[in-house]
């Protein structure tokens, strides 16, 4: 009996999941039909919306088997979609970025390093960071960008590091003051992590930084704040 109860509770968890991914991507597939709506503006619906899974992850006590099996099944298919449009809207076929293969890929990886430990914090820090960072940094650039700077060939602007700095520093801050509560490491070490985080995205070749991004600032937060505490 006590089998079945958990059974049950498990898969309405996964029903939740289910529902927010899929209401996410018929928004998406939405967008992408009104030719008024530009395709970057699509693809980072679908870059923050699907990262938000790691906080009903975190809540729901999803098991770590479970993500990291979605991982691959994820990974794989962004890699197939580089080939064959089977992500209309999200990837274009021969579009030269692995981003969205990195940002399968690190979700996995975060929730093998962090669910073991008894701290998914850590692992939803590093994908919110990637996910509202990055995307919000993203179309802030490309909006209000107007001060450009180069980091090895890479055109960035200052306002969309600002923006990342200023998310990340936000997610970093919520998230440490929900666990820890108000220390002063939860405010200063925020500081640090959203310098890193923003350090990181300033290189994002190929879109290797939503890969950087998240394991950097998920690895740097959870040094700092034991050898803090």
């Amino acid at each position: 009996m006590l089998i079945s109860a958990s059974v049950i509770a498990l898969e309405l968890k996964l029903a939740l999941v289910a529902v927010w991914l899929g209401v996410l991507f018929l928004l998406a597939a939405w967008l992408h039909r009104d030719r008024q709506t530009d395709a970057e503006v699509v693809r980072k619906v679908v870059h923050i919306g699907s990262g938000n899974v790691i906080l009903l992850a975190w809540w729901l006590a999803i098991p770590a088997w479970i993500g990291i099996s979605a991982s691959i099944v994820f990974s794989a298919i962004t890699v197939t979609s580089y080939f064959v449009p089977i992500l209309p809207g999200i990837n274009s076929v021969g579009r030269q970025s692995w981003g969205t293969f990195f940002y399968a890929v690190s979700i996995g990886l975060l929730v093998a390093a962090f669910w073991p430990l008894q701290q998914p914090q850590y692992a939803a820090l590093g994908v919110l960071m990637m996910t509202w960072g990055d995307g919000l940094a993203a179309l802030s650039g490309q909006r209000y960008g107007r001060h450009q700077y180069y980091v090895w060939g890479i055109q960035k602007s200052w306002e969309g590091s600002g923006t990342m700095f200023a998310v990340c520093y936000l997610i970093c801050s919520l998230i440490f003051l929900g666990v820890y509560g108000n220390l002063w490491q939860t405010w200063l070490l925020s500081l640090v992590v959203a310098i890193v985080a923003t350090g990181l995205e300033t290189f994002s070749k190929l879109g290797i930084d939503n890969l950087t991004v998240p394991l950097g600032s998920a690895a740097v937060a959870f040094a700092l704040m034991h050898m803090a505490l």
